[in-house]
């Protein structure tokens, strides 16, 4: 086994990692932990990747008419959606939304009320990216830690969960009470035109911000790849930048990874080769670059091929 290759079939996922992971809505669901923990609330999630590199990576699956309940999170939250359709929704209530499509990507602001769901017709899949080493704990909307509590679920304030139909309380630990209204009143909110500078939509098959070798290159966030400044199309201090490498044939030499970074196939074959290492990439693989190389990235396919590039700041 490669260090640092999480190839997506050999993936663990959680199919209860949250606490309102019983509710209708959000059963048919699984969490994947990529790098890091996240935020998942499951005890016993799978991480594959367990080094630190100033973000986490995971991702998410989820039937139709699944997905997460109203929550809020104290770092950055950048989804980028592998497949399907998917609707956003967020404020206190849920009032706002937005609908998102393959090849989209999304960052969320901090201290904000969201939520998503699956709005294909089949099971769909987002990678979601979490800023920091340790991005904190969840703060859930009032009612999914009430009707969450119904189910039997609950959290422990060191944001574990319990089935309080199945164990009692241990000692020395006490549950999670759902957030006042004065609290609720201090998250923000956007109007849907405010929160669409934070998309970024494939569709609208923007001009590339470079052309190296064949390969498009699309800055998504932050403004730095392999030691060039370029525009991001969604101004916003994540801690990470996140870059889109579009190609059929391709390729880059000599990309110079001095500070974490992890490549994260979406369509395609994509070669990565390191020293005296080749590595493929399929889609849904990642794989994490040793700190203090250089690689060269190739793309030789007969449709379009995309790959997600992410690198600390």
């Amino acid at each position: 086994m490669i260090e640092g290759l999480a190839k997506f079939k050999d993936l663990v996922p959680s199919s209860l990692p949250f606490v309102e992971g019983r509710l209708e809505g959000h059963r048919e669901r699984k969490n994947y932990t990529i790098i890091g923990r996240g935020v998942a609330e499951d005890a016993k999630q799978s991480v594959k990747i367990q080094s630190l590199h100033g973000y986490n990576l995971g991702a998410v699956s989820a039937m139709p008419k699944n997905g997460s309940g109203l929550h809020s999170h104290t770092t950055a939250e950048v989804f980028v959606i592998y497949s399907g359709k998917w609707r956003f929704y967020w404020g206190a209530n849920g009032e706002n939304e937005t609908i998102l499509n393959t090849g989209d990507v999304i960052s969320m602001p901090i201290n904000m009320f969201r939520a998503f769901e699956n709005a294909g017709d089949k099971e769909s899949l987002m990678f979601v990216v979490l800023g920091g080493d340790d991005p904190g704990i969840i703060t859930w909307a009032p009612d999914v830690l009430n009707k969450a509590k119904e189910t039997g679920m609950a959290l422990l304030d060191n944001n574990s969960l319990i089935d309080l139909k199945k164990v009692e309380i241990p000692n020395g630990r006490k549950i999670i009470e759902p957030i006042s209204l004065s609290e609720l009143e201090k998250f923000d909110n956007y109007l849907p035109n405010e929160l669409e500078k934070n998309i970024f939509r494939n569709e609208l098959k923007k001009e590339p911000n470079d052309q190296i070798s064949n390969i498009n290159l699309y800055q998504v966030l932050g403004n730095k790849f392999n030691n060039k400044d370029y525009k991001p199309s969604i101004n916003q201090n994540t801690g990470f930048n996140l870059t889109v490498l579009k190609s059929k044939i391709g390729k880059i030499e000599n990309i110079e990874c001095s500070k974490p970074t992890t490549l994260f196939a979406q369509e395609g074959i994509w070669e990565i080769k390191l020293s005296d290492q080749n590595i493929k990439l399929e889609k849904g693989d990642t794989f994490s670059v040793p700190i203090n190389n250089k690689i060269n990235i190739l793309s030789n396919n007969l449709e379009n091929s995309s790959l997600n590039f992410v690198s600390q700041i």
